[in-house]
Order: C-alpha cells, then sequence, then structure tokens
C-alpha cells in the first residue's frame, strides 16, 4: 500500500513536531491532513485542515466523522499534545480529566472512525507520539500517566488488529526543540544549555528527528512491526534527566 494511497491524519500537524511529521510524509508523497486547533505554519497542495480542538470530545468526534465520511483514512498520528506541568500536590483533576482526553480519548476516537477503511483495505498504520516522560520526569504527574497510557493502547491495539494488516506503534520523543518545550526551557537559557550538556548526543532534539522514526513506522513495509515504542530522546530514556 503505497504511501500515497488514502490519507494521513496528522494532529496538530501544523506545528512543532506535527509540521515537521506532515512535511517528512509530505516530501513522501502522502497526503496528509492536519486536525489542530490553529491552522498550519505552511501550505502544500497535498495538505488541509481540519479545525478541532481534540481535548473537546464532541470537536474530536465531528472531525473524525467527517473525515471519515470522504475519505480513506489508511495512516493515524497522534501527536497533539500539552503539559501542564505541577508538582504531586499541584496537580489536579481537572488537568488529568483534560490531558486523558487530549492524549487517549482523541486517539480512540480517531482510530474507531478510521477502522472500517483500514479492515477494508486490510492495511492500517497508527502511531501515537508519547513522550520519554512517560517512563517517570519531575513534574509530569499528569502527562507522564496519560502518555505511559497511550503506549499501553497502541500495545493492545497490536494485539487486535493486526490479523487485520493494521500496526500500531509509538514514538517517545525527549526533548525536541518546540514552542512546548520553550514553555518549560525558555530558548537562549542556561538551563537549555545544562539540559544540552545532560544529554548523551550533547544536543537537544529538533522535529526531523521525531518526522523520521514517524515515517518509518508509516512505511509499508513496515508490517512486521506493531506494539513498539521507540524512544527518540538522544539517550535520555537511559538514565535520569531533569527538564
Amino acid at each position: 500500500m503505497k504511501l500515497s494511497e488514502g490519507v494521513t491524519i496528522v494532529t496538530g500537524g501544523g506545528a512543532g513536531i506535527g509540521a515537521g511529521v506532515s512535511r517528512r510524509l509530505l516530501a513522501d508523497g502522502a497526503r496528509v491532513i492536519a486536525i489542530a486547533r490553529r491552522p498550519p505554519e505552511f501550505a502544500h497542495e497535498r495538505l488541509s485542515f481540519v479545525k478541532a480542538d481534540l481535548a473537546d470530545r464532541k470537536e474530536a468526534q465531528d472531525a473524525a466523522l467527517e473525515i471519515a465520511r470522504r475519505e480513506q483514512i489508511l495512516r493515524i498520528v497522534h501527536n497533539s499534545g500539552v503539559i501542564r506541568p505541577a508538582l504531586v500536590e499541584d496537580a489536579t483533576l481537572e488537568d488529568l480529566d483534560y490531558l486523558t482526553e487530549l492524549h487517549l480519548g482523541a486517539m480512540l476516537t480517531l482510530v474507531k472512525a478510521a477502522l472500517p477503511a483500514m479492515k477494508a483495505a486490510k492495511f492500517g498504520r497508527i502511531v501515537g507520539v508519547s513522550s520519554r516522560g512517560a517512563l517517570g520526569l519531575q513534574t509530569r504527574t499528569n502527562y507522564s500517566a496519560t502518555k505511559a497510557g497511550m503506549i499501553g493502547m497502541l500495545r493492545s491495539w497490536a494485539l487486535e488488529l493486526g490479523p487485520h494488516g493494521i500496526t500500531s506503534n509509538c514514538v517517545a520523543p525527549g526533548p525536541v526543540e518546540s514552542d512546548m518545550f520553550h514553555e518549560i526551557v525558555p530558548e537562549g537559557s542556561e538551563r537549555k544549555a545544562k539540559l544540552a550538556e545532560a544529554i548523551p548526543v550533547k544536543r537537544i532534539g529538533v522535529p526531523d528527528d521525531v518526522a523520521h522514526a514517524v515515517a518509518f513506522f508509516l512505511a509499508p513495509d513496515a508490517g512486521f512491526i506493531t506494539g513498539q515504542t521507540l524512544y527518540v530522546c538522544g539517550g535520555t530514556s537511559i538514565g535520569s534527566v531533569v527538564i
């Protein structure tokens, strides 16, 4: 099944890591539909946009059903995410609800909408963008929980959907240059320099690093790889890192 067949949904596909993934897939010949709250920061003849806040259950369902009615969805990259950092004593159930809906609920909604087309084609690719934070990180109680939950969901789907030619995998980035990253670690700060020095490869990641891993899992000839989590983290998943 060529990358040009069907469409690929990339949530949060217009900025940061999502933009890097979208650009890579477009360069490889895919038709990409970006779902996000804001339009992409770039244009391409094979890139379209659906506006939705994926933390809102109804908006997520409406977007998923709208796309499924008019397109053959064969690939999903669920990249949308936020951090909402807080020490455990300041972590809120409201934030947990929000992140659960965004990181897990939206992915489930999109996959359910796409499954009829994937099963009919006997082909599908599902990639969740989790985080190195799923292994645990200070101030990430709710974020780590939902990003770890994403790994569990995708492993379960690998078992259920493998017989239908549908693979489910996860990419877990470490520190990567993006607006979300710079909200926590300011650009040009001493903190950023110290963080880069603490990473085994001695640099902060860039969106293209993650896009390369996503493209690997989406490839037509990656059908014997499922239920896996690939850490794209410069080696930070091996030891501890303080962000």
